[in-house]
């Protein structure tokens, strides 16, 4: 998932350089890489790290992205979408290859993360890309051998969209994965086309009742319109976690 780079507290994270040591095609329009960081500190599930591209003219452009993995070592996986105009995602899918270096910086974030003590049910909201840092969590939760309930709630154009296809198709017990096709959908479909309703949420989510811990994350519309159907349905707001970009 890409972001626009927003100024932060950095002053103690420094660049370095990563080796693209693997990749993969998730969807026509989105890849997987492998980086292996030097002296990478390890993540929490949800943060991300922010990676910069320097031309030979010395024109920078720099972007976040979120950590799709769990926590590996010096290993740290990255899932792109080619944006529309994107002039770093556009590179990073079309040209970038194992053995190529790329400068990143972090982790960043420890609010909009999962640990694996926590032991509450989490409901996981994702529309499109959103899903990455959410993946990250889904597979930290396998990683720590946490039995923490999960449910996922994922929002996509089509089923040629989806990310992390085969894991979600056969997810780890205790993870429970609903889709919402919002363009078109696989034949045959127990849900009608559409966009994200509450009523999704009340049949796929958790009671407010149950207390979970609430990750929603995607383009601002999309996190905007399930934040407030999640508190329309009784979700207390200090519970819900969001992260959107765009």
């Amino acid at each position: 998932m890409e972001r626009t780079a927003v100024p932060r507290r950095l002053g103690r994270l420094r660049w370095a350089a990563a080796e693209v040591t693997g990749r993969h095609a998730e969807s026509a329009t989105a890849v997987t890489f492998t980086l292996d960081v030097p002296d990478w500190p390890g993540q929490q599930a949800g943060s991300h790290l922010d990676l910069r591209l320097t031309a030979e003219d010395g024109y920078s452009a720099q972007r976040s992205y979120s950590i799709a993995s769990a926590p590996d070592g010096s290993l740290v996986d990255l899932t792109v979408q080619r944006v529309a105009d994107g002039e770093v995602s556009s590179y990073l899918v079309d040209e970038v290859r194992p053995g190529d270096l790329l400068e990143v910086r972090g982790p960043v974030g420890g609010w909009f993360v999962w640990r694996p003590e926590q032991r509450e049910p989490v409901l996981l909201v994702a529309g499109g890309s959103g899903l990455v840092p959410l993946m990250s969590m889904i597979r930290a939760r396998s990683a720590a051998g946490s039995r923490a309930p999960f449910r996922l709630v994922y929002s996509l154009r089509t089923p040629d969209d989806e990310l992390f296809g085969p894991e979600l198709r056969r997810p780890p017990p205790g993870v429970d994965v609903w889709r919402v096709f919002t363009r078109s959908a696989p034949v045959p479909s127990r849900r009608p086309v559409g966009r994200l309703t509450p009523e999704d949420l009340v049949a796929h989510g958790w009671p407010p009742d149950f207390e979970p811990t609430v990750y929603v994350c995607g383009p601002t519309s999309f996190t905007e319109t399930a934040g407030s159907y999640l508190v329309a349905l009784g979700h207390a707001p200090e519970r819900i976690r969001t992260e959107r970009f765009g």
